[in-house]
């Protein structure tokens, strides 16, 4: 039995109670058997309509999505301003794929809303048989088992390089049941999709409620302004240079690219010398919030995260960034995250920012900054409030993140017939 099965209903209930879908364990379709593997050239045909490109008629382009995730629009383009003589045409319910990097899992069946659209010959098309459902093929092309197939038949010397040609997508096997069980099981997946949407619509509606608690909060006209250098203490880290990468105090520091919207990327941090000195002034403390001082996209000036030791100390920052952090008997950590947040929200750093191509906040304009400070006993009542909102959002994030996981082995399982079909679409 696979390890998915054994995750009880009452670990993926969300918070609206909707139910994952789930089958019983000890299913009697597990001794049963999976269906027959055959070749996709079997059943799907390579079939490309062209068009040329003339100048001064406008087409629809198009992209296709890794890791199954669909189609998606890249806008208009005028026949004169590619250098394609002509290019691919998309047609309802045809599967497309991207020859380059396919081992990403770029692949999808086209929808209505987008026939008619282009791409290059970079993406080639084909029409499936009678014996396949479009909508079963659907589920199909967002299978890890289907990339990984793919993944295993590209060819090429160079990982970004490497293609897979229609001719070997034609050559996997998949088990591929009949058609009246391929709409049972459309009809059992897509009561999954629909309930990880809802739960994706309902964060986003808590997301919005938190935001405007977070303005309320940060902008109450009843409490005195002050700026920003006196609410917090406010640095901007150590600049790299070529001197500093190596020495004999080599240490842990961030970047702008280990901060995110709320977050931290841990996966790719570096190293450079600091001395002890400067490790105890650019080293960062439990509850510091880390700012992107500056980007050439507006999106990420002013992004903020809060540090929580996640790497053993002493880790320090670089000059990329601004570090927070809250001043004893005047502001409180988590505080400090809210504001910061806020200000990236709002669009006050972006405000602040100076510079053309790379705006920049700046340790100058970042202290200038003025700050509405409630008592230190406020701020913790505020914090706690928006942290309870927050850690429910979070929630109901990772309840249709988890549930889009059964949702993957699920698939694996009605194929292999592991699960049974009308068990699993009672439980949805």
């Amino acid at each position: 039995m696979s390890d998915w099965q054994q995750i009880s209903l009452g670990d993926l209930e969300t918070p609206a109670r909707r139910k994952a879908a789930v089958p019983p364990q000890g299913s009697k379709a597990s001794e049963s058997g999976g269906y027959p593997f055959r070749p996709l050239g079997e059943l799907m045909r390579i079939d490309v309509q062209r068009t040329p490109m003339k100048p001064g008629t406008i087409y629809r382009l198009a992209g296709v999505l890794n890791a199954g995730k669909g189609v998606i629009d890249k806008g208009e383009l005028d026949g004169g301003n590619t250098e394609y003589a002509a290019m691919n045409v998309l047609r309802a319910d045809q599967v497309v794929m991207r020859k380059l990097t396919a081992w990403e899992g770029p692949i999808a069946v086209v929808p209505a809303e987008f026939d008619g659209f282009v791409v290059s010959n970079e993406f080639p098309t084909f029409t499936l048989g009678p014996e396949l459902m479009p909508d079963w093929m659907r589920h199909v092309c967002g299978s890890p088992r289907l990339w990984a197939e793919m993944k295993n038949r590209v060819s090429g010397t160079v990982q970004r390089r490497k293609r897979l040609n229609p001719e070997q997508l034609l050559q996997i096997e998949l088990p591929i049941p009949p058609l009246e069980v391929q709409a049972r099981i459309v009809d059992v997946l897509n009561a999954v999709d629909d309930q990880a949407s809802a739960l994706d619509m309902e964060a986003d509606a808590l997301r919005d409620v938190l935001r405007r608690l977070r303005v309320d909060s940060m902008t109450d006209s009843s409490v005195d302004e002050v700026r920003a250098d006196e609410a917090f203490s406010i640095m901007m880290g150590r600049q790299r240079s070529p001197q500093r990468a190596s020495g004999p105090h080599m240490t842990s520091y961030l970047r702008s690219a280990n901060v995110g919207y709320g977050t931290l990327d841990l996966s790719d941090v570096l190293e450079m010398d600091f001395n002890p000195s400067e490790r105890e002034t650019f080293g960062l403390r439990y509850g510091d919030v880390l700012v992107s001082e500056g980007s050439a996209s507006e999106t990420a000036v002013g992004m903020p995260a809060m540090w929580r030791d996640e790497l053993t100390s002493p880790v320090c920052f670089q000059n990329t960034l601004l570090r927070y952090r809250a001043i004893q008997g005047v502001s409180i950590p988590v505080f400090v995250k809210h504001w910061c947040l806020w200000a990236y929200e709002s669009g006050q750093f972006r405000d602040v920012a100076g510079g053309t191509n790379i705006k920049h906040i700046g340790s100058r304009r970042a202290v200038q900054m003025l700050v509405r400070l409630p008592s230190v006993a406020d701020q913790e009542r505020i914090a706690t409030e928006l942290d309870s909102m927050s850690e429910v959002v979070v929630a109901t994030r990772a309840e249709a993140a988890r549930l889009r996981e059964v949702r993957a082995g699920l698939l694996a399982g009605l194929l292999d017939r592991s699960i049974d079909i009308a068990s699993a679409a009672s439980e949805v």
